[in-house]
């Protein structure tokens, strides 16, 4: 549960990478326009977490390039109708700043007029795949104006990432993720569309265990660990990845929108049990595979 009593965390942030670790792929960064950043800052301090990291979307990109970040995975999320095509047209110019290094995902909001030719426009344009939340953008997986955009997305072969998590949730979001967010939900995509890759981040938390067990059925489906192995939530016991299908894990850092060092992930995934093989896989190569990278 989101609250402003969540801690800041000023813990020493690295230069470039913890040392040992293979190549890495940060599959979860969020970038937006200025005005829009703003307000998702200011959110994120009235009802969650002071976020710990203020710049625009391209010093933020450079600042994980500079540290050894071999490529990046921007996401953008549309709140509301109406404004997909532009913020779809800003990632396209991020994207052609970084010389191949920043992949950006296209968004939509799911139900709004055009939806698949948005989407269409934002592949022809060189956008990798579509983010939706649907905590912020309130679609339920199974409503029938989605079928549309599973079917573009499986046509062209572009991934989606969808954050349909229970967890964080919030309040004041306009929606409850509790009723919305089932891993029961999601499976009925998985099956009634088995060409289409899909990303659930955050692990699938809070259903963790479910989503565990539909990586291993499924073999279009990917969860990221974004903020979920940084032992910043209240939880019970500490999520073991040794009992994971590691061929279908990506790190992801939910940067810059987190509460304490940008590393802090990296730094647990060093720290862990994990062989280098399988930090390889899940740092690099799932991440090539789900993105269908050419590097």
């Amino acid at each position: 549960m989101l609250t402003p009593e969540l801690p800041f965390l000023n813990d020493p942030e690295g230069v470039s990478l913890p040392p040992g670790l293979p190549r890495v792929i940060d599959a979860h960064v969020h970038i937006f326009p200025d005005k829009i950043f703003s307000a998702v800052r200011n959110w994120f301090d009235a009802h969650a977490w002071k976020i710990r990291y203020r710049d625009t979307s391209a010093d933020l990109i450079s600042f994980l390039l500079n540290r050894g970040v071999s490529h990046v995975v921007a996401l953008q999320y549309a709140h509301k109708p109406g404004i997909a095509r532009s913020l779809n047209q800003y990632m396209s110019e991020i994207c052609q700043r970084f010389d191949g290094r920043v992949l950006g995902m296209a968004t939509v909001f799911p139900g709004e007029k055009d939806g698949e030719k948005i989407l269409e426009e934002a592949f022809d344009a060189g956008l990798c795949g579509v983010k939706l939340h649907a905590h912020v953008q309130c679609f339920d997986m199974n409503q029938p104006d989605m079928i549309p955009l599973y079917e573009v997305c499986a046509r062209e072969n572009k991934p989606m990432i969808m954050h349909v998590g229970q967890e964080p949730k919030s309040d004041h979001y306009l929606c409850d993720p509790y009723e919305i967010c089932r891993a029961e939900k999601l499976e009925t995509v998985l099956k009634d569309f088995p060409a289409l890759k899909i990303c659930v981040p955050h692990l699938g938390f809070e259903e963790i265990i479910p989503y565990r067990s539909l990586i291993e059925k499924y073999d279009n489906l990917w969860l990221d660990t974004a903020m979920v192995l940084t032992d910043y939530f209240p939880r019970g016991n500490r999520v073991s990845l040794d009992t994971y299908r590691m061929d279908r894990i990506m790190y992801g850092s939910d940067f810059p929108n987190i509460p304490y060092a940008w590393d802090r992930e990296l730094l647990w995934l060093k720290n862990s049990s994990l062989s280098g093989s399988d930090l390889d896989h899940l740092l690099y190569k799932n991440a090539r595979v789900f993105f269908d990278l050419r590097l």
